[in-house]
């Protein structure tokens, strides 16, 4: 399996428990790796026997910035649904940062990690 990646696609989103979370709003990083087989894309110089990332960056901005979610488990889940809609991903990680996280003790970042493949 090959992989297509992306990372540090930044988002401003409204997502959080609090409500000055969703008032307020703050910047989400997003990391994916999508894993797809590239050879017949390679083989042929056809960007439509690949994954599009520019389409998946656009898309990936729609759901960040988009509908707010409480926990960004919900937010990644989403984004991995999203990415698993084309034709050509058998599989995504997705890491959603959320490193303006509402924490009263000094840290870099806050993260989530999630797996998905078609089944």
């Amino acid at each position: 399996m090959d992989r297509v990646a992306l990372r540090g696609l930044r988002v401003r989103g409204h997502h959080g428990v609090f409500e000055r979370e969703r008032e307020q709003g703050q910047t989400f990083v997003v990391d994916l790796v999508l894993g797809l087989d590239t050879r017949p894309a390679a083989a042929d110089d056809d960007l439509d026997r690949t994954v599009d990332y520019g389409a998946v960056a656009e898309e990936v901005a729609e759901i960040v910035g988009g509908e707010p979610v409480d926990l960004i488990e919900t937010l990644a889940q989403r984004i991995a649904d999203r990415c698993l809609t084309h034709e050509v991903v058998r599989e995504v990680e997705v890491v959603v940062h959320k490193p303006q996280a509402p924490i009263t003790v000094p840290f870099d970042d806050v993260t989530i990690t999630i797996k998905r493949s078609r089944v």
